[in-house]
């Protein structure tokens, strides 16, 4: 029987644990003598046949690295028909008995839809927003919490040294997952998430918030923002106008994206690699690799990405209730 030919790429936007994934991949595979191709620039560099082979040598010294070593890129013509049809065309093309995306939503449900054009596909969720009801952790959501958290800790200083407000905007475009977590490990005030109604979220609701805490003795105030709410700087400017408060506002950004993975970043990558390339040895695809009651598993793409869990506001009641 031939060796099984799989190829690995990294897609949408990147995040770190990402080449820890990779090394996983392409050395578990080549425990198992499969041949590992290597996809350079996600769906785009599928489309191009942007290839290489890979060897364990390939993976050396890079699970403490930030980014991705494939490179990544977004690909609208993998919202197309036609170019979901050449990409499955190509990797018939390359001999491919598997297709493993590390990436996010877009990216798993470009690998859905390969499946469905008889690509046989293993994802391995990696983003840093938290954001796939399907699993309990996603690669790269620690380090970018990390990341927020001790840019939190040093605008703190300069807020309480100043007695400002200070609003910081971290990621999170439809999650407000980092939001909640960069709040309770920093000890804000306030957070805006996208899950908010739009009087949780409103500018009328934080200023009055802001007047409180300074009527019972809070000199300065933190207020996470989410990227999905936005407005930071205005907000700051309206705050300080409304109450005197000198206010400032930081947009963390993509600074969130990059450094080197933390510990559980990597020991999780080093899981979902293996498990998925144990699927494929195993002949079980169009899978998604998952962490569900703390385990990792695999679960069907389909089945996973439909998932659902509706919004627990624990967390956003915690940052209230430990505010004052």
């Amino acid at each position: 029987m031939k060796p099984k030919k799989i190829g690995v790429l990294t897609s949408g936007g990147d995040a770190p644990g990402m080449n820890a994934a990779i090394r996983s991949v392409v050395r578990s595979a080549l425990h198992y003598g499969m041949i590992v191709t290597g996809i350079r620039r996600g769906y785009g560099g599928l489309l191009s046949a942007e290839i290489i082979e890979m060897n364990s040598r390939s993976v050396s010294d890079i699970i403490h690295r930030g980014g991705t070593i494939l490179r990544t890129a977004r690909c609208p013509e993998m919202m197309t028909e036609s170019g979901l049809e050449r990409a499955a065309g190509i990797c018939k093309v390359l001999g491919l008995d598997a297709l493993v995306v590390i990436g996010g939503d877009g990216s798993l449900h470009g690998a859905l839809d390969l499946s469905r054009l008889g690509v046989n596909v293993i994802g391995i969720p990696g983003t840093i927003d938290l954001d796939l009801d399907c699993t309990e952790y996603t690669i790269g959501f620690d380090t970018a919490i990390n990341t927020a958290m001790d840019a939190i800790n040093k605008i703190r200083d300069t807020s309480y040294s100043h007695e400002r407000c200070s609003i910081v905007e971290v990621m999170g475009k439809l999650s407000g997952q980092i939001a909640l977590w960069s709040s309770i490990t920093g000890g804000a005030e306030d957070v805006l998430i996208p899950e908010n109604d739009d009087e949780a979220n409103s500018t009328e609701t934080v200023i009055r918030e802001v007047i409180e805490n300074r009527a019972v003795g809070k000199r300065h105030n933190l207020i996470i923002v989410a990227e999905g709410v936005g407005g930071s700087e205005a907000l700051a400017k309206e705050i300080e106008r409304i109450t005197g408060i000198e206010s400032r506002a930081t947009i963390l950004g993509h600074l969130q994206r990059g450094g080197s993975p933390t510990a559980l970043d990597r020991m999780h990558a080093a899981y979902m690699g293996y498990k998925a390339i144990e699927c494929i040895q195993n002949d079980e695809f169009n899978k998604v690799i998952v962490v569900k009651n703390g385990k990792h598993e695999s679960m069907d793409i389909a089945e996973a990405l439909a998932s659902e869990n509706p919004y627990d506001d624990t967390m956003y009641r915690i940052v209230s209730k430990l505010a004052r």
